[in-house]
C-alpha cells in the first residue's frame, strides 16, 4: 500500500473519531457549560415552598429594603422572567390545553423556562453585580416533579444539571407552612384555573415531605423558617441569615456557595 493511501486512510480515521466524540457529547469537541458562564459577582438568593407560604411577599419586602440601602435588585419568579418563560408558565398552570399534560412534559417545560432565565438573565445580573432573587428554582422542581410527581430522581436530577449548569443559589430560603394552612390561603387567592393547585391534599403532602428531606441534605445552603408566624417575624428572620452575605454597596459579593 502507498504511502499516500496509508495517509489518506489516517486522516479519515481521524475524522471519523472526532465525529463519533462529537455525536456522543465528549467535552473536548465543545465549550462547557462552566466555560461559557460569566464569573459572578452578584448575589443569587431563592426562595422556596408550597403554595401560599408568602414567598411574594417576603421578596417584595426584602428587595424594597435592598435596593433602600443601594444595592441594585433584580426580581424573577419561575417558572416565567423572560418572555419565553413567560409564555410556558401559561402552559403549564393557566392553558385549558394543559389538562393531559404528563408529569415528564412538565418536567421539562419546567426546566426549559428555567435555562432560558439562567441564561438570558440571571448569569447576566450576576456578573454586573446585582442580587437576584428568585421567587422558585430547582429544588421547586426536586419537590414538585420528583416527590411530588413521582418522577426517578436521577432523572429530575439530570434535566436540572442540563438546565442550570453552575449557576447556584448562594442561600435558599425554604418558607413552610402546613399542608391545611397552604389549602387555605390558595383558596382565598385570585379565581384564575392553575393546574398546578387542582393536585390533591396528597400531592402537596408528598412535595411538603420532599422539601423536608431536600433541606435536611443541604443545611448549609438552605435556611427553613416557619411562615407560619408573622411577615415581619419572618421577614427578620431572612434578613439576619442574608446580612452576613452582603457586600459594602458597590463592592461585589464574594464566591458563591457549592
Amino acid at each position: 500500500m502507498s504511502a499516500v493511501k496509508k495517509s489518506g486512510r489516517a486522516r479519515l480515521h481521524r475524522a471519523l473519531t472526532l465525529s463519533s466524540r462529537r455525536s456522543h457529547g465528549s467535552t473536548e469537541s465543545r465549550p462547557t457549560d462552566k466555560e461559557e458562564s460569566p464569573s459572578a459577582k452578584g448575589l443569587f438568593i431563592t426562595f422556596e415552598g408550597t403554595e401560599g407560604s408568602g414567598k411574594t411577599t417576603q421578596i417584595t419586602g426584602l428587595a424594597d429594603r435592598l435596593r433602600a440601602l443601594g444595592h441594585t435588585v433584580r426580581t424573577l419568579r419561575e417558572p416565567g422572567g423572560t418572555p419565553i418563560g413567560e409564555e410556558i408558565r401559561h402552559t403549564l398552570k393557566h392553558s385549558e390545553a394543559n389538562r393531559n399534560m404528563t408529569a415528564e412534559a412538565e418536567l421539562l417545560l419546567m426546566n426549559a423556562s428555567r435555562a432560558q432565565l439562567v441564561r438570558e438573565v440571571i448569569r447576566p445580573a450576576l456578573a454586573a453585580g446585582e442580587i437576584v432573587l428568585c421567587d422558585r428554582f430547582y429544588h421547586s422542581t426536586l419537590a414538585y416533579q420528583a416527590h411530588g410527581r413521582g418522577l426517578a430522581l436521577a432523572d429530575v436530577q439530570r434535566t436540572i444539571r442540563f438546565a442550570v449548569g453552575p449557576t447556584k443559589p448562594a442561600l435558599t430560603f425554604l418558607l413552610t407552612v402546613p399542608v391545611r394552612v397552604s389549602e387555605s390561603r390558595r383558596q382565598s387567592r385570585s379565581a384564575q384555573r392553575d393546574r398546578l393547585e387542582e393536585a390533591g391534599r396528597a400531592f402537596f403532602e408528598r412535595v411538603e415531605k420532599g422539601y423536608r428531606a431536600i433541606a435536611a441534605a443541604d443545611r448549609r445552603r438552605i435556611r427553613v423558617i416557619d411562615a407560619t408566624a408573622r411577615v415581619e417575624t419572618v421577614a427578620a428572620e431572612i434578613w439576619a441569615a442574608l446580612a452576613p452575605l452582603l457586600p459594602r454597596t458597590g463592592e461585589p459579593v464574594g464566591p458563591t456557595r457549592e
